[in-house]
């Protein structure tokens, strides 16, 4: 009974904290175009894309993702480590956005995010689903849940009744229907990964998993009235975002790094290591951990079982322990490689190295023509998050930049 109330008084005071933020900064969101991207993975480069896109097409914009905040042209690196920020940040951002004369915004909406409320205040005048895959069952309390409150957020576009609302679901993705319907009455743009052409992705965009974001972004900017003509050369001159998918080196060997923290997106950039080999002999060498804090512990030792199917060497090594002991966390990934790998009858290399840096260090020595190796977990992250807070300055690609240039 007690943890009932404390929840409910928990959701009161973040419901409470979200409209004040929007009267506090007079509602900017009316002054916008807002649009939110939900999904287990890819929000942050289809915001990026979607950012970069309308800019190209002279549309001003701003971009609230995970790594970046953008407004008009002038971005800088969200330090939150949230990827959709509480305590007014929306707001403020939103309200600079309109203040520089912005027309559109783009926002990454999280499950965590719905769940406290983050998403009320604002007018959204679209969303879009990329897919849904088992990630915070913990925090929610079961899969159902999760998806729930992504669902959540169409149905508040919905409740709006905004006569431009249009919602996107991606049609390959096994939960589709379900926000088909949370859609009701408003209009929905179906889009589809296999819509895209290999020869339509930049090379930025490595990976055939890339597909369901520019699949996504594109439908946005074509109803927005973009031409196909200004988007693909938008397309084009992508940058890339930092942290996703960046291959960092070609020669002797590749080095990508990578934000994956699930099984499904591990899996997904582990397959592009394979495309990039050097020649059949070529070996994957994977450095990855798993968070702490007791976030997903269920996945750890699946994400050691995709690490054995795909990987040649495999090290383990810290992520961001907060207050777990990261040993017993590498030891979950460890034994879920192990089994897999006597299932399988493989002969892996597997090490266990607790500091990041030496253990990127490792697999950089081991690397031999033609080889790849891949470093995932962190991304654009700029910290380790330790107990108490803690957090620990890092930073992945150029801790692997100062590595390479010593090998």
């Amino acid at each position: 009974m007690g943890v009932r109330i404390y929840r409910f008084l928990l959701s009161g005071y973040h419901y409470g904290l979200a409209w004040v933020g929007a009267l506090w900064f007079g509602f900017p969101s009316r002054r916008l175009r807002v649009i939110g991207i939900t999904g287990t993975k890819g929000k942050t480069t289809t915001v990026m894309l979607l950012w970069h896109i309308f800019s190209y097409a002279k549309k001003n914009s701003a971009g609230l993702s995970s790594a970046t905040v953008c407004v008009g042209q002038s971005c800088a690196k969200n330090t939150t480590g949230n990827t959709m920020p509480g305590r007014f940040f929306i707001q403020k951002f939103l309200w600079r956005a309109a203040r520089a004369g912005c027309v559109y915004a783009f926002v990454e909406v999280t499950s965590q995010g719905v769940v406290q409320h983050r998403h009320r205040g604002i007018t959204w005048h679209a969303g879009a689903f990329l897919g849904i895959h088992p990630e915070h069952i913990e925090s929610h309390g079961s899969f159902e849940k999760y998806r729930d409150a992504k669902a959540d957020f169409f149905r508040l576009i919905v409740r709006t009744r905004h006569d431009r609302a249009r919602l996107f679901v991606n049609r390959d993705d096994a939960e589709a229907d379900v926000f088909i319907r949370a859609a009701a009455e408003t209009p929905v743009i179906i889009f589809s990964p296999a819509d895209v052409s290999d020869g339509t992705v930049p090379a930025t965009l490595p990976g055939s998993f890339n597909k369901i974001n520019i699949a996504c972004a594109r439908a946005i900017a074509r109803t927005e009235g973009i031409s196909d003509e200004t988007i693909m050369a938008a397309l084009r001159a992508f940058p890339g975002v930092d942290g996703r998918a960046n291959i960092i080196v070609r020669e002797p060997f590749a080095v990508i790094v990578d934000y994956a923290h699930t099984p499904e997106s591990l899996e997904n950039i582990y397959q592009l290591a394979h495309e990039l080999k050097g020649k059949s002999s070529s070996r994957v060498i994977g450095v990855l951990g798993s968070a702490g804090g007791g976030r997903d512990e269920w996945k750890r030792s699946v994400m050691g079982a995709v690490a054995a199917r795909f990987c040649d060497v495999v090290i383990f090594t810290n992520e961001d322990p907060y207050h777990e002991d990261p040993e017993k966390i590498i030891d979950s990934l460890g034994a879920g490689f192990e089994k897999e790998r006597l299932a399988h009858n493989r002969g892996q290399v597997c090490e266990k190295i607790l500091d990041r840096k030496a253990a990127l260090a490792r697999a950089i020595s081991l690397a031999r023509p033609g080889d790849v190796v891949v470093a995932t977990g962190k991304g654009s992250e700029q910290w380790i998050h330790g107990p108490r807070g803690a957090r620990e300055p890092w930073s992945e690609r150029e801790t692997i930049v100062s590595l390479l240039k010593k090998n």
